[in-house]
């Protein structure tokens, strides 16, 4: 695997994520070198949705409030349908997503996460996929949505479903790799 020693990701997310679309990455990123934290919006404990059922807990190293772009070169947006609705709807979650877009730095999302893409406004003229639902969501919003493993759009990467988090991380780590990445403003 790709090494990104240098390199430090920001997972956000609350109660009800995908278990294995924040798990996968923190692992494989970690193992790539990265040195990976997690946000949560109280900086506290969150924990997971596994198939049918609440999930493992995973430990919170600041709140969302705390995390800052500038201290990271990517963020990534974990799934499911519970997590990224609640954070739809936080004002610094939002913000943070925005941040990221406008920085040029890279902002990956997958299943429900692109969600957070459309409410921060990030979404217009974006090449995108997700999880089919949200298909209408991201076409509303200006995308130019896609079924496809993994979409990339000058360093914003979208997927859409624990199928593809293999070829996710990998372009996540690609990405790191060749750092910013020159955006117009959507």
């Amino acid at each position: 695997m790709t090494e990104i020693t240098n390199a430090k990701i920001l997972i956000m997310a609350t109660d009800g994520f995908e278990q294995s679309e924040l798990q996968v990455p923190l692992t494989k990123l970690r193992e790539a070198g990265a040195e990976v934290h997690v946000a949560s919006p109280e900086g506290r404990e969150i924990t997971g949705w596994d198939d049918k059922n609440w999930g493992e807990s995973v430990p919170a190293d600041l709140s969302i409030s705390e995390a800052s772009v500038e201290t990271y070169d990517a963020l990534v947006l974990p799934g499911g349908q519970i997590n990224p609705d609640i954070l739809r709807m936080n004002e610094e979650a939002i913000a943070l997503v925005k941040g990221f877009a406008d920085s040029g730095k890279v902002l990956a999302a997958i299943c429900h996460g692109p969600w957070l893409l459309v409410e921060a406004g990030v979404a217009r003229d974006r090449n995108v996929t997700s999880w089919p639902s949200l298909r209408t969501d991201l076409e509303n919003a200006g995308g130019k949505w896609t079924d496809a493993e993994v979409v990339t759009d000058h360093g914003i990467i979208t997927s859409r479903n624990p199928g593809d988090l293999d070829a996710f991380v990998a372009k996540i780590i690609e990405e790191v790799k060749e750092g910013r990445h020159d955006r117009q403003a959507a």
